[in-house]
């Protein structure tokens, strides 16, 4: 008879995607968490998998323990009961680490796009043949049969480091994580250790500096615009549909290829899945079909409009991201304004890229910033407001607060960029019931 897996905090983006997985793969799955409603919960409650309210009882000579990285013996009463009576668990990433080696595998790293481009391989894969997948944004699908399984390979604490894929994409390397990671060359190094374990080829972009150091046992191809690259993105166009390129190999065009979506850093991470899937010996006519498919993931250039007003959503937390955000605003509306409202995420990023955010953020029209967002991990010693940031941007820039967003309505023919990885979602609610009323009020 097989365990049944428990998941402390299964409420968790991470913990529920694979939570789900294996429901699916036909494992028995349980998991506890706190009351509060969280949008992931609802994929598990449709699927019947209890959610029990943390309790030392869940932990029983029947169940494997899976915990949440939140969780820890001084703060959760089931990871107490569990270490004070000799109940192994795993971590999520531990896990993983495991369950993985019975598939092909393929990650996805890099500082930034990696749940984008984590969603764009598994769309393509699970549509030429039966694949598992875990993606970032807290999706996942598992398959019992699937030989082949892609998830999202993250560097934060250097949780990627129980991972020996087949194959990996590493999308570029940034300075990111300040409360864990101490500079830039902390983080090549995790990503430089990481690249090790890599079985049989490593997709890198060629165009990062920090990324053509990187040595490892398996192949590395190189993907980019450049002709220094082994696959090399060429003949691009970019209209408000999304992006046309053709991908060159060898010195011969193994493809053409559109993707609905929009700004140069799609491209890229459409040229890496492309790159890994000619390597790992998919038909590139069937790539080509399924990519022009995709339809994005989660809070990634989520887009609505309400009452004619056009909202785009976005999880960019980190300056590199809000450029790339924007820039794919400027590909979609070239001819509107672009008014960003930004909500910082961490004091600790907040002091570490003040003035890269507010580089960042001149590349919008007008600019409104949300209060800090202060992580559960940090305390706000008061070393840096929000006012701060506002002050060295040059575009218009002022603080708005989640019970007045009125000044927002101060544009004509905009498109609103919300972005931010905290409660900016409360900030845009809060948008969408003034255009709501205005619209009641001028009946």
């Amino acid at each position: 008879m097989s365990k049944t897996y428990h998941f402390i905090g299964i409420k968790g983006s991470g913990m529920s995607a694979l939570a789900l997985m294996l429901h699916q793969m036909g494992h028995k799955v349980q998991g506890s968490d706190v009351d509060k409603y969280y949008f992931t919960q609802r994929g598990l409650e449709q699927a019947g998998i209890a959610i029990l309210p943390f309790d030392e009882k869940n932990i029983t000579e029947d169940v494997e323990l899976i915990a949440g990285n939140a969780f820890r013996e001084d703060n959760n009463v089931e990871v107490a009961y569990a270490i004070q009576n000799g109940y192994t668990f795993k971590r999520y990433h531990e896990f993983l680490g495991d369950f993985m080696r019975q598939f092909t595998s393929l990650g996805v790293a890099g500082a930034h796009g990696k749940t984008s481009t984590t969603g764009l391989l598994s769309h393509v894969m699970k549509n030429i043949t039966d694949t598992s997948y875990l993606i970032g944004d807290g999706t996942g699908r598992g398959s019992a049969n699937a030989q082949y399984f892609v998830f999202e390979s993250d560097e934060y604490e250097r949780h990627f480091m129980p991972y020996y894929p087949e194959y990996s994409i590493i999308t570029n390397i940034d300075f990111d994580h300040p409360d864990y990671f101490t500079s830039i060359d902390d983080v090549f190094d995790a990503f430089n250790d990481y690249a090790k374990q890599v079985q049989k080829g490593l997709f890198i972009y060629g165009e990062d500096a920090y990324l053509r150091r990187i040595t490892a046992n398996a192949p590395i191809y190189y993907y980019g615009f450049d002709e220094e690259n082994d696959f090399i993105a060429c003949d691009i166009t970019r209209t408000t549909s999304g992006s046309d390129f053709k991908v060159k190999h060898d010195g011969q065009i193994i493809g053409s290829f559109h993707v609905p979506a929009f700004g140069r850093h799609n491209i890229l991470n459409a040229t890496a899945v492309v790159a890994n899937l000619f390597v790992a010996g998919f038909d590139m006519n069937l790539v080509a079909e399924h990519l022009k498919t995709f339809s994005g993931v989660k809070r990634r250039f989520t887009e609505k409009v309400v009452n004619g007003t056009i909202i785009i959503d976005d999880f960019a937390h980190h300056p590199t991201e809000i450029i790339a955000t924007l820039d794919a605003a400027r590909q979609k509306y070239p001819s509107k304004e672009i008014v960003a409202i930004f909500q910082p995420h961490t004091f600790t990023r907040t002091i570490a890229l003040l003035d890269e955010f507010a580089g960042a953020l001149n590349e919008a029209d007008a600019v409104y910033l949300a209060q800090i967002y202060g992580s559960a991990r940090e305390v706000d010693h008061g070393d840096v407001k929000v006012e701060d940031l506002a002050e060295k941007i040059v575009k218009p820039a002022q603080v708005v607060t989640v019970e007045n967003v009125s000044p927002l309505l101060n544009h004509e023919d905009a498109v609103y960029v919300f972005m931010g990885a905290g409660d900016i979602q409360l900030y845009e609610r809060s948008f969408e019931e003034l255009l709501s009323n205005i619209v009641k009020n001028n009946q």
